[in-house]
């Protein structure tokens, strides 16, 4: 599943890219992957894991959300909310 890069996240130089097994989107600055924004099943709806790639720390969030791309949606946000963006 294809999920565009957000503006905030081009402007900084960063971009998303989906793995495989599309349900971990990579976040990557400098070419580097830097976080991960796993989508997780929460009572038959989706959740997400952001962790940032270098030390596994988690940025948390307890929303859920009712598709794959706006749990992924709401992951990238939370991050940008935990970047000051």
């Amino acid at each position: 599943m294809a999920v565009a890069t957000p503006d905030w996240l081009t402007k900084h130089g960063g971009e998303v890219r989906a793995s495989k097994d599309q349900r971990r989107y990579v976040v990557y600055f400098a070419k580097e992957p830097q976080y991960v924004v796993e989508v997780v099943p929460v009572a038959g709806k989706f959740g997400t894991r952001v962790m940032q790639t270098i030390n596994g720390r988690r940025i948390e969030s307890n929303k859920v959300f009712s598709s794959v791309i706006e749990a992924v949606e709401g992951g990238l946000d939370n991050l940008r909310k935990h970047l000051g963006w």
